[in-house]
């Protein structure tokens, strides 16, 4: 995508079609005037005289206690300068967005119109009433350590400036890791910090906290080494000030077993990696381009440890990391500070998880078989489910141990449980999908490349690297599309109708006709059909001219799916084609079956259904709990459409006793624990989270899925067709761009796995 292509769509994504990217939504009822009498005058005056009583009662019956202010005055925005307050708004909004999705934490952003400090501290003095917490960002240093400093002495509340303290946790977990696998002393390793501005300050202090001297460090900015013998230093330069007679990088490089780069692109050479230490350390973490290439310098020095702050490289040092899991903590306490001891309980947690096992769900995001504690992985990745129920418990514990706590947690293990049901419907589970996929993009084939859905999806799909898509059609049309949305780079246009086609045509309508003339199909009518837009995109597929296949934008779902079964069919072994559709519900990910193919199932047909949805659930990383559903409970109904739901299961238990299935089931009951532990404890899902629901025919499955689509707003990725023998998936009718762009994915990571495990895969029977 060009330049400008890429600034409209940011500007769109803003803009449309709501300004801006978050909102307030109501937490309490108010359908009735009851309600709002209760909301507001006259019943709201209650909770106000018992906060004027005990102030910390605002904590009980306000939402101070989940509240951050995302506060800035917009002199240090990301690599855009002193842009001012207004201009920072998009930034603050998207830091609130993060703390929302990654610990469920609500944000206001604030932007302060001064750069006067004693006048922005007064102001976030003035608002502190209303918040948990104050989360500082994108003020420029000195002024920044001062604001940090006295709003921490004069508050009572948690205040971190991120900018500050964000990288330095997240780096020196990873730094602790980088110097075990190195087999070098922290207290003892020489150190080169290539910046000085807060983030390197921050860095280096904590370092030291590690154990780490200062007599180790040499430290440089923009006119080379902090020496003491410079002049006009700031108080915080001249703390790291060295007394070593050196000027350049260069010559700080030398014998160097660690480089810290927050500074600018490209200034570390492959001379200077050379005359590092063995098994040098090098974090090179200027975005979007480090201070050396990462390839570059893996290929200088065989023995280096590499981190960036990219995410298409291994340890990426992310802020993300860190700042909602530590501001979740700090407020579960409701700690009056984030001290230093809460700090470096961050860090150790973040470097004790990335020497534990990883789950299957993060291994599957990354395309690895397993993830291990090594040089690539020293640091956990920021897909991490396990983030928010390790790092918060680990600041509140050391926010208790410190005295800065004032509510201090009783039972450990029911907090852990809260925090990752907080983890909820945040699209997760998409952001794993499509990082999935980029690791092995495959060839697609969009079958309906004349509309113009399909080929944003399609240009999408291309830029972030998902497809290498095949836009299939009327070749003026797409063309036009194209034009029309900015995509101008080389991808194949495929127009079947077109004479240049001709010899494909006629090689596919032989080898469909070789298939098929005994069932009717005659050399002509099979040269007709390869005139049609599925029946041609199917052959691309089976004849190796595409990996992967996306149709059923404009076309009925029967219409689409008859030509894939004729000319594709089942995996070998399977005996049933079916759908599961992904639904992003406030519970997390729930995978619901049969939603399109399968009108009345059998016993038989349920059994094998529910074989296959466990394959796809598995497919994400995720171990199916799965409740066949039903309008009885248990045998309440003998009617034959609850028996055979019960049949089903008693086949699954008979010949996988290993999966955790049971029914049949109300859905109430199977999405319901408390109620299903009171009714049926005897079930193997009593005190699980159920994640699958297989339905007993399309009608029920189908009503669902849209109910929640439209209903409830829920994200839905599918249907996913399972038991193909390609990969082929059918969108619904008119789906949406990012839907388009989310089974372009799944068709990927199909094909990916047909090409490693050939027919036995998680989406054949």
């Amino acid at each position: 995508m060009s330049k400008q292509n890429k600034r409209s769509e940011a500007l769109i994504y803003h803009e449309k079609p709501t300004p801006g990217k978050i909102q307030v939504v109501p937490t309490k009822k108010y359908a009735s005037q009851r309600d709002l009498s209760l909301a507001y005058s006259p019943g709201v005056a209650e909770p106000c005289l018992e906060i004027e009583k005990d102030k910390n009662n605002a904590y009980k019956y306000t939402a101070k206690g989940n509240l951050v202010a995302v506060i800035s005055n917009g002199t240090a925005v990301l690599g855009l300068g002193n842009i001012g307050p207004e201009a920072s708004k998009p930034v603050m909004e998207g830091k609130g967005l993060l703390f929302k999705i990654f610990a469920d934490i609500d944000v206001f952003d604030i932007e302060v119109n001064t750069e006067n400090v004693d006048e922005f501290i007064e102001t976030v003095k003035n608002i502190a009433p209303t918040f948990g917490g104050i989360n500082l960002e994108d003020i420029k240093a000195p002024e920044a350590f001062e604001i940090e400093r006295r709003l921490k002495e004069e508050l009572d509340i948690p205040v971190m400036h991120d900018d500050q303290h964000g990288t330095a946790i997240i780096s020196a977990a990873a730094l602790i890791n980088a110097l075990e696998i190195a087999e070098k002393d922290i207290s003892k390793v020489k150190i080169v910090i290539s910046g000085a501005g807060a983030a390197a300050i921050s860095c280096s202090r904590l370092y030291q906290a590690c154990g780490a001297k200062r007599e180790n460090m040499v430290m440089l900015d923009s006119k080379g080494v902090i020496r003491n013998d410079r002049d006009n230093l700031t108080s915080q330069k001249a703390e790291f000030a060295t007394h070593r007679k050196i000027d350049t990088l260069t010559e700080a490089m030398v014998d160097a077993d660690v480089f810290i780069g927050l500074s600018m692109a490209d200034i570390v050479s492959p001379d200077m990696l050379l005359v590092m230490a063995e098994k040098p350390i090098v974090f090179a973490m200027a975005n979007p381009n480090p201070e050396i290439n990462y390839q570059l310098a893996i290929d200088t020095r065989d023995d280096i440890i590499m981190a960036t702050g990219r995410s298409d490289h291994p340890n990426q040092v992310n802020n993300v990391l860190g700042f909602p899991f530590i501001f979740r903590g700090a407020l579960d306490v409701r700690a009056n500070a984030i001290n230093e001891e809460m700090k470096m309980a961050a860090v150790k947690a973040l470097a004790k998880l990335a020497k534990e096992p990883v789950p299957e769900q993060v291994n599957v995001a990354y395309g690895k078989t397993r993830l291990t504690f090594g040089k690539d992985y020293i640091i956990p990745k920021p897909f991490d489910p396990r983030l928010i129920a390790e790092v918060p418990p680990a600041v509140a514990k050391a926010a208790m141990d410190s005295g800065v706590a004032k509510q201090p947690i009783l039972d450990w293990d029911k907090y852990k449980e809260t925090l990752r049901e907080r983890l909820g419907s945040d699209n997760k589970l998409v952001r794993l999908l499509l990082n999935r996929a980029k690791l092995d993009p495959k060839r697609v084939v969009f079958a309906e490349a004349d509309q113009l859905a399909v080929v944003k999806a399609a240009q999408i799909a291309f830029e972030e690297g998902i497809a290498i898509p095949i836009l299939l059609g009327r070749k003026e049309t797409i063309e036009e599309l194209m034009e029309e949305i900015g995509f101008d780079e080389d991808v194949l246009i495929v127009d079947p109708k077109t004479e240049e086609e001709n010899e494909r045509k006629n090689r596919y309508a032989k080898v469909y006709w070789e298939q098929r003339k005994r069932k009717g199909v005659t050399y002509y009518a099979a040269q007709r059909l390869m005139r049609e837009r599925n029946y041609f995109a199917a052959m691309m597929v089976n004849e190796g001219d595409a990996d992967a296949l996306i149709s059923g934008y404009s076309r009925s779902y029967p219409t689409v799916v008859k030509p894939m079964l004729e000319l594709i069919g089942m995996a070998k072994g399977a005996s049933r084609i079916a759908t599961t559709n992904v639904m992003m519900t406030k519970r997390g990910p729930m995978f619901l079956s049969d939603t399109s193919i399968n009108i009345n199932p059998t016993s038989k047909d349920l059994y094998k259904i529910a074989q296959m949805t466990s394959k796809v659930v598995k497919m994400f990383g995720i171990e199916p709990v799965m409740a066949m559903t039903s309008y009885s409970n248990f045998g309440s109904s003998s009617n034959e459409q609850a028996t055979k739901v019960r049949e089903a299961v008693a086949l699954l238990h008979r010949n996988h006793p290993d999966l955790v299935v049971d029914g049949e089931l109300q859905t109430d009951f199977a999405l319901n624990n408390e109620m299903l532990q009171d009714q049926f404890p005897f079930s193997k899902l009593a005190g699980k989270k159920v994640n699958t629901l297989v339905f007993p025919n399309l009608d029920s499955a189908n009503m669902t899925y849209k109910l929640l689509k439209e209903l409830n707003g829920a994200d839905s990725i599918g249907p996913i067709m399972m038991g193909m023998r390609k990969p082929v998936h059918i969108l619904q009718l008119h789906a949406s761009v990012d839907e388009i762009v989310n089974m372009t994915a799944i068709a990927v990571i199909d094909a990916q796995h047909k090409e490693k495990w050939g027919i036995e895969h998680p989406i054949a029977d």
